[in-house]
């Protein structure tokens, strides 16, 4: 479901269950009360904002212009560390298990909402273990395929992979947006071809050289880290995957325009923190990561990695996040695919 669309289901449903049911204009006021207590003094020590892919990636690049801003806002030190490793599980694994008092952040893509689809043997629960906080930004994957395949269009791959079926090779990352993707467009295009998947060391720089080099035929990978390749003429761009062409890739057409109709799949950032972390903190959280992102330092940054800032409340996020996570269960089972 698109955002805008979901946007308008979830302003006429039922209220968030966190803020769910009627009381006295009493209890309304100590429930105020409560959450400007927590937050009041939050933070008084360092905060760390965990990042899942490695360094150089959208989540880390983000990552590093919001720290010092939260840091001027919070005057407290925000540190990022990254946390790669086992499909982009490890640096969630590390979160779900720290203090749940605001001070350890999760930064993750689209991934935090479908790995629940996908993997079934996670040491956490994507969902449970996590609260939402924030939207970050929207960005296009690009379709990309290697030098060396020799495929220069969409229509192209998908008669190569129709002429040669299970014998070419994508590249993906187990979980994330960028497996769902690419699952989704094979879907569409009819297409029976053969997943690459990492080694658990890899991180999303690794699988895009894969591509690169010739040892997967093409892949689905976030603008933030594909343009330079393909700058480069290292990479190929075949369609980018939303409904809208780039901004940096004018010239390369959408997906649905290239040959599949009404394909449609952005990748979008958000930030989480451990499940249990009080509600005023949350609160807090979430309105000082919209004032930093509604900066125009940020919001350059944004677009110059052809993205585009989101907006929702953080019971909006959660719902999102929610509904997000229920799409891809429902595409992975129509691909017939078993959570690994």
């Amino acid at each position: 479901m698109n955002r805008r669309a979901f946007l308008a289901v979830s302003g006429r449903a039922v209220t968030f269950a966190l803020a769910a049911g009627a009381g006295t204009d009493d209890d309304s006021k100590r429930g105020v009360t409560t959450l400007a207590a927590q937050a009041q003094d939050y933070p008084t020590k360092p905060v760390r904002i965990v990042e899942p892919f490695g360094v150089g990636g959208g989540p880390d690049l983000l990552a590093r212009a919001l720290a010092p801003k939260l840091s001027e806002l919070w005057g407290q030190p925000v540190t990022v560390e990254n946390h790669p490793g086992a499909g982009a599980t490890a640096g969630p694994a590390q979160v779900a298990k720290s203090p749940a008092d605001g001070y350890t952040l999760l930064i993750n893509t689209s991934a935090q909402a479908y790995s629940a689809a996908f993997l079934k043997n996670l040491p956490y629960d994507p969902l449970k273990d996590f609260i939402p906080i924030a939207p970050l930004t929207s960005q296009p994957y690009v379709l990309v395929a290697g030098k060396r395949a020799g495929i220069t269009t969409v229509r192209e791959l998908i008669a190569a992979a129709k002429a040669k079926p299970n014998e070419l090779k994508f590249a993906s990352w187990p979980g994330s947006g960028t497996h769902l993707g690419i699952v989704k467009f094979n879907l569409e295009a009819g297409i029976k071809v053969v997943d690459a998947p990492p080694k658990p060391t890899d991180a999303i720089a690794d699988v895009l050289a894969g591509t690169i080099e010739g040892r997967t035929t093409y892949m689905l990978a976030p603008i933030s880290i594909t343009l330079t390749p393909i700058r480069d003429d290292k990479l190929l761009a075949l369609g980018v995957s939303t409904a809208r062409r780039s901004i940096l890739l004018p010239e390369v057409p959408t997906i649905a325009e290239a040959g599949v109709a009404g394909f449609d799949f952005p990748i979008w950032y958000g930030m989480w923190v451990p499940a249990g972390t009080p509600a005023g903190v949350v609160d807090k959280l979430a309105k000082d990561i919209g004032r930093v992102l509604a900066g125009p330092d940020l919001r350059d940054l944004i677009a110059k990695h052809g993205g585009e800032p989101m907006s929702m409340t953080q019971p909006e996020f959660a719902r999102y996040v929610q509904s997000e996570s229920e799409s891809a269960a429902r595409l992975i089972k129509a691909a017939g695919i078993k959570p690994q």
